[in-house]
């Protein structure tokens, strides 16, 4: 394995642990309805866990309504209750066939609880960017010995995979800005 190999994976990694982040990101309610805020809650149907995604059509009707409309009506009430567990601040309302969210206006106080959620998502991901980097700088020591690289050609891959990891951090923190902006503005 090259030197260039190893980068190239943490590349890929670190690009995988963003997307990752991102995606955790739309979980995270701003003030307007979204899909991605329950789509990815797991709901106990056919005596396993499946996301809602799996399990309904969701829908906006309004900018502050989610409605959930199950293909099987048997598994609304597993929905409903893994909704409830979800602990993301709504209350889903049985009507018929269907749920409905209705999205509250958002107080002070809950949009500062969102943004410390967010932080510590990112946080998490910067963790796994840093993860991804000490796993490549393990691999450049192992293979240098291995297959005769020069030192100064593992310090310069050593240097363009710190470079790596400032960027990949740094669109983590463009993220939640961005993020932050979109929860606290009311």
């Amino acid at each position: 394995m090259t030197l260039d190999d190893i980068l190239l994976e943490a590349e890929e990694k670190m690009i995988k642990t963003e997307q990752v982040v991102v995606n955790e990101f739309t979980g995270v309610r701003t003030g307007k309805a979204s899909a991605g805020l329950v789509e990815n809650i797991q709901a106990e149907v056919y005596g396993s866990m499946m996301r809602i995604r799996e399990l309904a059509n969701i829908t906006t009707p309004e900018p502050r309504m989610l409605v959930i409309q199950p293909w099987d009506v048997t598994s609304l009430q597993a929905i409903e209750k893994a909704i409830q567990k979800a602990n993301i601040g709504l209350s889903p309302v049985v009507q018929g066939k269907l749920l409905r969210l209705s999205f509250p206006e958002l107080s002070t106080e809950r949009r500062h609880e969102f943004v410390k959620m967010i932080k510590k998502m990112a946080e998490d991901g910067r963790v796994s960017v840093r993860h991804v980097r000490r796993e490549a700088m393990d691999l450049f020591k192992k293979h240098a010995h291995d297959s005769g690289i020069t030192e100064d050609g593992k310090k310069q891959a050593e240097k363009d995979l710190q470079k790596l990891t400032d960027d990949y951090i740094a669109k983590i923190d463009t993220h939640v800005a961005h993020k932050e902006k979109e929860i606290m503005t009311v």
